[in-house]
């Protein structure tokens, strides 16, 4: 089992900033690729951006390009998500989630989740 945490989350301006860290724990041994989604009131919850474990690659949904940062340190088995220029419309609750192997976008692909961290742009 791996046990994921997610934290940085919070209230901020149109055109401000936050980073948000996911912590894993537990069978961290092993190649997990982590992604981060997120989930707004009343829509389907969304990929955002993925990670493998190398870091060599990474992906982005077409509406947080440019604007966000997905990293990872694994010797401290934390991933980062930099979110900069943030837009009311980036409102929702971000979950981290992990998966052993490659990168997918597909969120029932992945195996294990945290509990969401509410992030919310005012405008």
């Amino acid at each position: 089992q791996v046990q994921l945490v997610e934290s940085g989350g919070g209230l901020v301006q149109a055109g401000g900033s936050l980073r948000l860290s996911c912590e894993f724990s537990g069978r961290t041994s092993g190649a997990y690729t982590v992604g981060w989604f997120r989930q707004a009131p009343g829509k389907d919850r969304e990929f955002v951006t993925a990670i493998s474990w190398w870091s060599v690659g990474t992906s982005y949904a077409e509406s947080v390009k440019g604007r966000f940062t997905i990293s990872r340190d694994n010797a401290k088995n934390t991933v980062y998500l930099q979110m900069n220029s943030l837009k009311p419309e980036d409102t929702a609750v971000y979950y981290c989630a992990a998966r052993r192997g490659g990168m997918t976008t597909i969120g029932t692909e992945y195996d294990y989740w945290g509990q969401g961290t509410q992030v919310t742009v005012s405008s």
